[in-house]
């Protein structure tokens, strides 16, 4: 039997606050990559809403096709790219209250990381997928947004550096691995995994810690 296509087909066992959360990741990221248009690169808004858009949709997209659920969740629930269009275009609206904030450009990504994350090993394993490769497809959705963020703005993508991003996206896949292997993948479960992620995530930020780099090289950059 193939496997059914669509998040909200593949998540059919669980309730619908856990599609919620991920049309909640999807508005978080959009907000985050258009936001970044606005603050770093001054795009116009075809830019602005198209960065939010890449931003929001692209770990998706790049999940279900590792899962060969096709065609993506974003081709076929319409809520995925009205979400992510309203919030490239909000994003655009309040522009000029936005420039002057960084935080929140942090804390969007990290909500939209944690969420994808928890949410893609879900979908690998409700797949039949096994528990590291789950893993590996919940840490690139989560991470993929942010990936094409950063080069579509021409910045080396966040991941890629030292800062504490894949790791927590690390930690909360593996953790929701672990309660769906004792019977617990429900919203609780997800919300508890996110959270832990996004903890992770900001203390990170808080405390300016980083991913070990090689002895001697430059840790400024």
């Amino acid at each position: 039997m193939p496997p059914k296509s669509g998040i909200s087909r593949v998540m059919s066992t669980h309730s619908t606050l856990l599609l919620v959360l991920d049309l909640v990741g999807t508005f978080a990221f959009a907000l985050n990559g258009a936001m970044t248009a606005v603050r770093f690169v001054r795009l116009d808004i075809v830019g602005v809403v198209t960065l939010g858009m890449f931003t929001a949709l692209g770990g998706g997209m790049i999940r279900d096709i590792l899962l060969d659920a096709l065609p993506p969740a974003t081709f076929l629930d319409w809520r995925y790219l009205a979400v992510a269009l309203a919030g490239g275009l909000l994003a655009f609206v309040l522009s000029r209250g936005l420039e002057k904030l960084s935080m929140p450009i942090i804390v969007l990504d990290a909500v939209g990381l944690s969420v994808f994350a928890v949410l893609g090993t879900f979908k690998a394993l409700d797949l039949n997928f096994g528990v590291v490769q789950a893993i590996m497809v919940g840490t690139i959705s989560a991470v993929g947004g942010g990936t094409i963020r950063d080069v579509m703005i021409q910045q080396v993508p966040t991941v890629l550096r030292s800062e504490l991003y894949a790791i927590p996206a690390l930690i909360a896949a593996g953790c929701a691995a672990a309660t769906y292997s004792f019977g617990h993948h429900g919203t609780v479960a997800a919300l508890s995994a996110a959270s832990l992620c996004f903890v992770v995530r900001m203390v990170g930020v808080r405390f300016d810690l980083h991913a070990p780099r090689p002895w001697g090289s430059d840790r400024s950059g």
